[in-house]
């Protein structure tokens, strides 16, 4: 395949202005909504600096260590659009790049080690370890523009490209799914959040919510489907 997954999934959108990804956390009150072109700009600021900075090529590996966030999907976003095999959970693999949150650095002993700060606006993380760099200041700098390259063989862990582009899901192009369903396994990222971007849906995922505040977030964002593990 050709093809990234990120080109694919920004190939199905029918309007880039529109909203592509919203993410609620009622534990901060954080509301962030990405239209497409703007998570476009953000994943084309981590392929560049993948390939700019870290020398990724296609079928490289990427670790990435990240709760549910809009940062995580923009850098799971970045990373195919380089075309990088990614790995979560205990995957085995010797990654070029690791992106995790502060509090998970003492998990990894890597080369180049990027510390997401998780918070609305992407700004930077401070007294950083000396050889840990800052999200903020490594990303932010670069091109929101993106030439990929090609693509390797795997995409997420042992789930292939091809595999992954074709996940089903009852996602439609043009649905408005709320969801509170987990993405932080290659099975949950691909059934969860790949499937239905791939199928031309937008995603607002919440975080600690119950299923009253749920209802109403839907009935708020004009929801077409609710997917609730309750």
């Amino acid at each position: 395949m050709t093809d990234t997954l990120t080109a694919l999934v920004l190939g199905r959108v029918a309007d880039h202005a529109r909203p592509l990804f919203t993410f609620y956390d009622e534990g901060t009150g954080e509301r962030t909504e990405l239209s497409a072109a703007t998570l476009g700009n953000w994943a084309a600021k981590i392929a560049n600096y993948l390939r700019d900075e870290i020398g990724l090529v296609p079928g490289d590996e990427v670790r990435v260590d990240l709760p549910e966030h809009w940062q995580s999907a923009a850098v799971l976003l970045g990373a195919w659009w380089a075309g990088a095999h990614v790995l979560v959970d205990d995957a085995d693999g010797d990654a070029r790049v690791v992106f995790t949150s502060r509090d998970r650095l003492d998990a990894h002993d890597a080369d180049e080690i990027v510390v997401v700060p998780l918070d609305p606006f992407a700004m930077g993380s401070r007294e950083l370890p000396i050889g840990v760099n800052d999200f903020g200041e490594s990303v932010r700098a670069h091109g929101d523009q993106y030439r990929p390259s090609g693509t390797g063989r795997l995409a997420l862990n042992d789930l292939s490209t091809e595999t992954l582009a074709a996940t089903e899901s009852t996602a439609r192009q043009g649905d408005r799914i709320v969801s509170t369903l987990p993405w932080n396994t290659a099975e949950t990222i691909a059934a969860n959040v790949v499937a239905p971007l791939l199928h031309g849906a937008s995603l607002v995922w919440v975080r600690g919510a119950d299923a009253e505040r749920v209802a109403a977030i839907a009935a708020m964002e004009k929801a077409t489907a609710v997917h609730s593990g309750e």
